[in-house]
């Protein structure tokens, strides 16, 4: 393709915010996940695409770089650059994460072990519910909309924080559809394209869709942020992210010594620190469970979601923190959906006062569900590494050999979906994990696992007959 061809195509591209070799590398994602640039198309040289664009040639290099990482495009001395092709993120036949939503929907024969939620509304929600129709049927002069939330539920869940040693006000809480709308509406906030944002590795690919989302570069660092401060010194990010409790995947817990540490080092460095709580009420029965990290400093920033402890389609998420960025993400929020569902937000807040007991038979649930994923995997898989978790969802499994992105393909063909650990690692690593849920019943789980013992001896003959030297003619 001639520079001035492609040239038109790019259009506008440098008109939005950030590094302009984020803006080329954007455009040229666009063009190339949406076919128009085919599969093979060669791309022009970097100097003549840089005198065609009026940029120096290190801007059409980094986006070029930027492409070749992402898998969009190949380069290649002699044969120049092409285009490989759109990643796949939607295909029936990959589980790679973060790109995952096709697993949401179940599809037939196949069992889902890749995105982890309760499987049924508890009858607890069908109770807030009536009440909320209730609390609606008395409601006069409401047009309904309210980008901050509903009083109600503001009220209620700053009630929440304060009684776990976290005092708050309403106006620090903005309601948004789930915690996912939480992290978008914070990475739209407080990043600009380009800037850094420090997360674990590994952590919850959710999060790391919508940093990637804004054109934030997520920067990884060990579970609980180990060489915070170093890295604040070097990078000078935007915001860091961690999850404290029931660590996505791991399903650790930072210690309530090293929380106040981390939050006392974001405050003296001026990093802002947000904490995901999704899940930090799914801690197995006796553990000891730290206090929140706002409990150490007041800036803070804490997300939480009932979608974990009641239910997926209860899509009622917030977000805390200092008044002025709760007024800003309102501000946010209401150029995207104006305000949220207000009958899902009065049962919310009927549902609060009821966590506990929720809690306790939910986790009790989950540990047991725990305890025989990793007996079976013990009996049927010996040579997989699963360490136990402290709580959450999830566990965190280490395959001898190979890598995460292969197998899961072979899993699929099994009937067993899970997730390749390279796309919870901002880093790169993890390609040997795979992350296994264990929120079904035990009769599933253990057939679960015989599909997985099936497709890794498959996996594992497959990887054998390709080491294997070969056989000598006599």
């Amino acid at each position: 393709m001639e520079p001035i061809q492609l040239t038109e195509r790019l259009g506008r591209w440098s008109s939005g915010r950030g590094p302009l070799y984020l803006l080329l590398a954007d455009r040229l994602r666009r063009l190339i996940d949406e076919g128009e640039l085919p599969l093979g198309t060669l791309l022009p040289p970097d100097r003549a695409l840089a005198a065609a664009l009026a940029v120096g040639r290190g801007t059409v290099v980094a986006a070029y770089d930027l492409l070749r990482l992402e898998g969009r495009i190949v380069r290649r001395q002699g044969s120049g650059t092409r285009v490989a092709g759109p990643v796949p993120d939607a295909g029936p036949e990959t589980t790679d994460a973060p790109a995952f939503l096709h697993l949401l929907e179940p599809r037939d024969g196949v069992i889902l072990l890749a995105c982890a939620a309760p499987d049924a509304p508890p009858p607890e929600l069908v109770e807030a519910y009536q009440r909320a129709v209730v609390d609606l049927a008395a409601r006069r002069g409401d047009i309904g909309y309210h980008p901050s939330g509903d009083t109600v539920l503001r009220q209620a869940l700053a009630e929440h924080y304060t009684g776990r040693g976290v005092p708050t006000a309403p106006e620090q809480i903005v309601v948004t559809n789930g915690g996912q709308q939480a992290l978008s509406l914070l990475a739209r906030a407080l990043t600009r394209p380009g800037e850094q944002v420090l997360v674990e590795a590994p952590t919850y690919p959710g999060a790391l869709e919508a940093f990637r989302e804004v054109l934030a570069v997520p920067r990884a660092l060990p579970v609980g942020l180990a060489g915070f401060e170093a890295a604040v010194r070097d990078h000078r990010p935007a915001f860091a992210y961690v999850i404290a409790t029931c660590q996505n995947p791991t399903g650790g817990m930072l210690s309530g010594l090293a929380g106040s540490r981390l939050a006392s080092a974001a405050a003296s460095a001026g990093v802002p620190l947000v904490e995901d709580e999704v899940l930090a009420h799914l801690a197995f029965p006796g553990e000891d469970v730290p206090p929140p990290l706002a409990a150490h400093a007041p800036g803070v920033i804490s997300v939480g979601s009932l979608s974990k402890l009641v239910w997926g389609g209860l899509r009622v998420g917030w977000v805390r923190a200092p008044e002025p960025l709760a007024a800003r993400l309102s501000r946010l929020r209401a150029v995207h959906d104006i305000g949220g569902n207000i009958p899902a937000q009065l049962a919310a807040a009927h549902l609060l006062p009821a966590l506990a007991a929720l809690r306790q038979r939910r986790a009790a649930q989950l540990k047991a569900n725990h305890d025989h994923l990793r007996a079976e995997l013990a009996a049927q898989l010996p040579d997989w590494q699963a360490p136990p978790a402290r709580g959450g969802q999830v566990l965190w499994v280490r395959l001898p050999h190979g890598d995460g992105v292969s197998f899961v393909q072979t899993a699929l063909r099994h009937g067993v979906a899970v997730l390749p650990g390279s796309g919870l690692d901002a880093g790169g690593g993890s390609r040997e994990h795979v992350r296994v849920h264990f929120v079904p019943s035990p009769e599933e789980l253990t057939e679960a696992v015989r599909r997985l013992a099936l497709a890794w001896r498959a996996y594992d003959q497959a990887a054998r007959s390709l080491t294997a030297p070969p056989q000598l003619a006599v």
